[in-house]
Parts: structure tokens; C-alpha cells; sequence
């Protein structure tokens, strides 16, 4: 082969071929690549431009076909902004550009709730100017609408003219956001993995929209969008690495390269290619372990026998702020250890270096030191060096840094407190909403009662004034139970349950019941055999739940005009369970009236439901509620030929006043 001056001549010329091919090769792959990524964000920015401009001319179509004049304008507005969030308001305003109706879109709070309408009624005039010059619709100049919070939004003004028979009705002015222009106009392919935004001439973004992978490069693409009376410029950004893959065409390149090489490496000797080959697999498991290395967030760290470290890796060096040089040869104590902990530290390294002590395989947590006096909380995870042969050589660690992970307990920790003030608020309102529903019944009932006793008085008649009195007296203190009770009830603690006889919840709500039967010409029945038990209960509530379903069932015949009306309330035992189980009674309101329609049958017992012009929707929510809190089920079914049954269950009260016999301790226990 010659001496080693023509050998290292060799070398330095086939590195210098090899690196000059790979500088022209990586050149090539790079201009080759960042002009087909500029082509395909040109045409994606196109393609996004001409959604928009789609878009926007679908929007106008829709305005132009929901004239103001129409009746039922605002409904169709308010669905027009259902349908598209990129619309946050719509007016009518009449030729002078007096508001006369407005409606904002559901999906936000109101946008000039903080500002008013007026602060932007220059960009309306603008608009709506230039829109009745052109005798077309007109856009105005984005402007920036603060929102609460300290939070805003880029907005632009539509003016579109009304013209009624070649006079100028008035104009429909249409809000748009830039923000959700973006969001809602541009296809998500589009978005996905680049940024799109609206910006001013001297490349200010007014909205954004997409995030981007971050990378070394950056390209852009602009696109003008010609609005009538706007011009507005669309951008659209990409960001790439390195080139990911050579074209074909310089395959070829690396393919002729590699057999240039093949034919200057077969010109050296054997011993050359030997040492290449050592060389080259040294060097591979070096850039192995030394890229596993560089990877990991896990800080690694071997000690021997001694205590002594012989090895750390970058992501430990990170973690405790020394250096590798810092750190190899060091024992105890270690520059990591927090001063005041040093002793416990070495005792734990002693009793683990005798192997007296086997560390847990999931670990445990520590605190370290890092180099500028900062305490941090790590994971620790130890086991056994073993070398080739067998033979333990010492202790290999694993370092996971738990600062975020404690950080992030603690941030839940304060959100779940917030959740709980929150849903004590959410309980305010529930306990305001069920009282006002609940209490309606008694007071309507002292007021029927008040209002009797007056007609007596006038007519000179005192002998039912005493009986009025008291119902008065009986319907205010029942007034008092329900505000007693629904308190509890909103609460969630257990309500005070008596032993209560079938027939008195029944006798209890009979004269209330009956003034509305009188009122709507309903008979009422009821259906209570003998020797009934008692059942476990909180009277007022079960009261109120019977109250509430003869109601309901009394209003159902009279909406519907049956002729002759009918209500029946019946109790009876449950068929007995076949494990033996605690027993039950059965109660049902049957009524004659029109049934329940298929389509409303699911959401009968949703809260704020209802089919009643002047109802809260809560009636049958509380009712199954109460019933399912004292352990029983409420549903309904078809009363045939003609009418609904409602029927719910309570538990029978056993000797020691708990459901089946239980005693009452079982059943605060259960």
C-alpha cells in the first residue's frame, strides 16, 4: 500500500469528495424542498382566500333572504347566528341608521355589552354609505371591540341596503369576527399544521387562527381578499425543519457516491479495512449510548461499591445544575444533598451500600440540591449493577424530577376548592327556584282561603270564618314544612323521615286538591284499602309530590276539555320482592285526559321543561327526585282507554321506624 503519506493523501481526498457531495447534495434537497413547500403554501393560501370569499358571498345570499320586513325577522336572525359563528350580531336599521332590532350571536356574551353600540357608529356610517352609493352591500375597515375580561376581538362591519319598490327601506348591518372568519371559513386541513391570520399592510396580525409546528424555517404566503369598500389581506405561515427526505433525482447522486467510495476503499489494505471496521462499530455504540443519553429526561447515575459515582448522564447533570466533571469520583456526601439532610442521607447510603436494605421497585422520593441552593422533589428508582460476568459492580439510579407533577396537585387542590364554592353558589340558586315553585301551592291556598272568609264576612255568614282561620293557619304552617324542607332537601342531608299512615298524606292534601276540583268540575276518587302501613317518609315532601301530580293530571283534563273529568288516587301493596326484601306501597294519579305525546315523553321529568305557558318545569324534576332520594322509583304509563298514571313507591316502615324492619341505626349506617 506504500507509506503512510499516500495513505493519508487517500484519506484527506475521499473525505474532501465525500463532504463537497454531501454539501451539494444537502443544498439541492433544501432549495428543491423549500420551493415545493412554498408552492404548496401559495396554493393552500389560495384555496383558504377562496373559502372565504365563498363563504362571505353565502353569507350575503342568506341576508338577502331574510328581508327585515318579514315577520318573525329576529327568529330568523337568531338562527342565522346559530348557523354561523362568524357572525356576532345582526340589525335593522331604518334609513336614517336608527337601530330598530338587534340580535347577538348565542355563542358569546353580548360584544358591545361593555362599549355600547355607539362608540362604533362611525364604521356603521362608513358602511352603510358607501353601501347606498355602490346600491350594494359594503364592508367597512376592521376595528378592535374590547371585550370583559381585558380581552377584545377584531371585528368589520356589513352593511347591506333594503330597498322596498325602488325606495330605501333601511339596512341590515351584519358583525362579523375576524377571529372566528378564520376558525369557521378556512378548512381545517388548511389550518392543521400552519398559522393563518388577518394582517394590516405593514404585517400587524388582527386574528389568528391554527398552531404551527415550530422548526428552523419559516415560509409565508399572502393573498388579497377584494371586499367592496375593504381590502383585506390574508397570511398564511409554515414553519419546516431540516429537509425530511431527498428527492429521487439525487438518490442517484448518493447511489454513484457510495460506489466511488466502494472503489477508493478496495484500494486499501486489510489491516485499513480491519481498523475501519473497529473504528466504525466503536463508533456507532459510542452515538448510540451517546444519543440515548442526550434523549432522556431521566436523570441516570452508577455508583460502585464504594459510594463513589462513576457515571452521570446530561439529563442528570441538567437536573442538579453541576457538571459531568463536577459530579465523577464524588462520595458522600454528595454537592447535591441538601446540608441539613446530609446525615439521613448517609446513614440511607450505608445501610444500602452493606445491602442490608433492598430499595422498592417503585421508588421513592427524596430531596436534592441543585447547584444554586434550590430544593426540588425527585423520584428515586435503584437496582444492582451487574457487569458481564455476573458480579455486582455497584448501584445504578434513575432521577425523575417531581416539581411539576407536586405543582400540579397542588393547582388541582385549589381547583377542586373553587369547584366547591361554585356549586354552593349553583345550590343558592336551586334552593331560590324550588321555594318559589313549592311555596305557589300553599299560598295560593291561604289566599283562596283569605278571599272566602272576606265573601263570608261581606255577606254576614260567620260560621265557616273559624274553619277559614283554620286553613289559613294549617296552609301557613305547611308553607313553613315546605321552606323547612326544601332547605334540607337543597342541602343534601338526610331529611327528618317519620312513620307516616297512607291515609293521612292523603286526608293532608284532599282539601287542597279539592278546591281545584271544584274549580274545574273534576270528581276526584280515591282507592285506599284497610289495614294500609305506614310508610317511611318525609310527610311534607310526599305531600307536595301528591299535590303536584293531582295538579298536573287536574290542569291535563281541563286544558284538553274531557267531559267529564275524573281523578283517582289510589295506594296498594307491592308484589313482594322474591328476596325478601324491605316491602312497599304503591301510590298512583290516574286522570282521563289527552296522555303524554311520544315526542316529550323523554324529557318529562328534565328540570325547566315544560309544556305550560306560564310553568317553571321543576314540578316533575323535584317530584322524581324526592321520590328517588327516599329510595323509590316515579314513572307513568298509559291510563287506558283515555289518561296517564303516575305511580311512585315508598318504603313500608318497619317496627323500629326504618324501611322492612331495619332499625334506624342500619339505616343511617347504609
Amino acid at each position: 500500500m506504500g507509506g503512510p503519506g499516500p495513505r493519508w493523501t487517500l484519506w484527506a481526498a475521499l473525505v474532501g469528495l465525500v463532504a463537497a457531495l454531501l454539501v451539494i447534495l444537502v443544498w439541492l434537497a433544501g432549495r428543491y424542498e423549500a420551493s415545493q413547500v412554498q408552492d404548496k403554501l401559495d396554493v393552500d393560501t389560495a384555496q383558504a382566500a377562496g373559502d372565504i370569499r365563498t363563504a362571505l358571498a353565502r353569507n350575503l345570499q342568506a341576508l338577502q333572504a331574510s328581508p327585515p320586513s318579514r315577520e318573525g325577522w329576529a327568529l330568523e336572525a337568531a338562527q342565522l347566528l346559530r348557523e354561523r359563528r362568524e357572525w356576532v350580531r345582526i340589525e335593522w336599521r331604518d334609513s336614517a341608521l336608527v337601530a330598530v332590532a338587534a340580535v347577538d350571536t348565542p355563542y358569546r356574551a353580548p360584544p358591545f355589552g361593555r362599549l355600547g353600540r355607539e362608540n362604533a357608529q362611525a364604521d356603521v356610517q362608513l358602511a352603510c354609505a358607501n353601501a347606498r352609493r355602490r346600491g350594494g352591500p359594503a364592508y367597512a375597515a376592521s376595528y378592535f371591540l374590547p371585550q370583559p375580561g381585558g380581552l377584545g376581538m377584531e371585528v368589520m362591519e356589513l352593511c347591506l341596503p333594503h330597498v322596498v319598490a325602488g325606495q330605501l327601506a333601511g339596512y341590515m348591518v351584519a358583525t362579523y369576527s375576524l377571529a372566528e372568519m378564520l376558525t369557521s371559513l378556512v378548512g381545517p386541513q388548511l389550518t392543521r399544521n400552519q398559522e393563518v391570520s388577518f394582517v394590516e399592510a405593514d404585517g400587524t396580525r388582527l386574528a389568528l387562527h391554527g398552531v404551527a409546528q415550530r422548526g428552523s424555517r419559516i415560509f409565508s404566503s399572502q393573498q388579497l381578499l377584494d371586499l367592496p369598500g375593504n381590502t383585506l389581506v390574508l397570511r398564511m405561515d409554515s414553519w419546516r425543519a431540516a429537509p425530511d427526505l431527498f428527492p429521487n433525482v439525487l438518490t442517484a447522486l448518493v447511489t454513484g457516491m457510495s460506489i466511488a467510495l466502494a472503489a477508493v476503499l478496495a484500494l486499501l489494505g486489510k489491516d485499513t479495512r480491519r481498523r475501519v471496521r473497529v473504528e466504525q462499530d466503536l463508533a456507532d455504540a459510542l452515538a448510540f449510548r451517546k444519543a440515548m443519553e442526550d434523549s432522556l429526561v431521566t436523570g441516570l447515575r452508577a455508583r460502585d461499591l464504594q459510594g463513589r459515582i462513576t457515571y452521570v448522564n446530561p439529563a442528570f447533570c441538567q437536573m442538579v445544575g453541576f457538571s459531568a466533571e463536577e459530579l465523577m469520583g464524588k462520595s458522600a456526601p454528595a454537592p447535591y444533598w441538601p446540608p441539613e439532610l446530609v446525615d439521613e442521607y448517609q446513614k440511607r447510603q450505608a445501610v444500602r451500600l452493606a445491602g442490608q436494605h433492598v430499595p422498592p421497585r417503585e421508588g421513592f422520593e427524596s430531596v436534592f440540591m441543585r447547584k444554586d441552593g434550590s430544593r426540588f422533589p425527585v423520584l428515586i428508582i435503584e437496582a444492582p449493577l451487574i457487569n458481564a460476568q455476573g458480579v455486582q459492580t455497584g448501584w445504578m439510579s434513575a432521577f425523575l424530577d417531581v416539581s411539576e407533577q407536586r405543582r400540579i396537585e397542588e393547582l388541582s387542590r385549589a381547583s377542586q376548592e373553587r369547584l366547591q364554592a361554585t356549586a354552593r353558589l349553583a345550590t343558592v340558586g336551586e334552593m331560590a327556584s324550588l321555594l318559589s315553585h313549592e311555596l305557589s301551592q300553599p299560598l295560593s291556598a291561604i289566599a283562596s282561603y283569605a278571599t272566602g272568609s272576606l265573601n263570608l264576612l261581606q255577606g254576614g255568614a260567620v260560621d265557616g270564618i273559624e274553619l277559614a282561620m283554620r286553613r289559613i293557619a294549617e296552609q301557613a304552617e305547611r308553607a313553613g314544612k315546605v321552606i323547612r324542607s326544601v332547605h334540607d332537601f337543597v342541602r343534601r342531608r338526610d331529611q327528618a323521615r317519620e312513620a307516616v299512615a297512607p291515609q293521612a298524606l292523603v286526608d293532608a292534601v284532599m282539601p287542597l286538591v279539592g278546591l281545584q276540583a271544584r274549580k274545574l268540575g273534576v270528581t276526584v276518587l280515591t282507592r285506599l284499602p284497610e289495614g294500609l302501613p305506614a310508610v317511611l317518609c318525609d310527610r311534607t315532601m310526599v305531600e307536595q309530590v301528591l299535590l303536584n301530580l293531582a295538579r298536573n293530571a287536574m290542569q291535563a283534563m281541563d286544558e284538553a276539555g274531557v267531559a267529564r273529568p275524573t281523578l283517582t288516587l289510589q295506594v296498594r301493596r307491592c308484589p313482594p320482592a322474591a328476596d325478601g326484601g324491605e316491602a312497599w306501597l304503591e301510590f298512583s294519579v290516574a286522570d282521563g285526559g289527552p296522555g303524554v305525546p311520544r315526542d316529550i315523553q323523554d324529557r318529562l321529568f328534565t328540570p325547566f321543561f315544560t309544556t305550560k305557558a306560564e310553568g317553571m318545569g321543576l314540578g316533575l324534576s323535584l317530584c322524581r327526585t324526592v321520590v328517588e332520594q327516599h329510595g323509590g322509583l316515579l314513572e307513568f304509563e298509559p291510563n287506558l282507554p283515555q289518561g296517564t298514571v303516575f305511580r311512585f313507591t315508598l318504603p313500608v316502615a318497619g317496627p323500629a321506624g326504618a324501611p322492612g324492619g331495619l332499625p334506624a341505626a342500619a339505616l343511617e349506617a347504609a
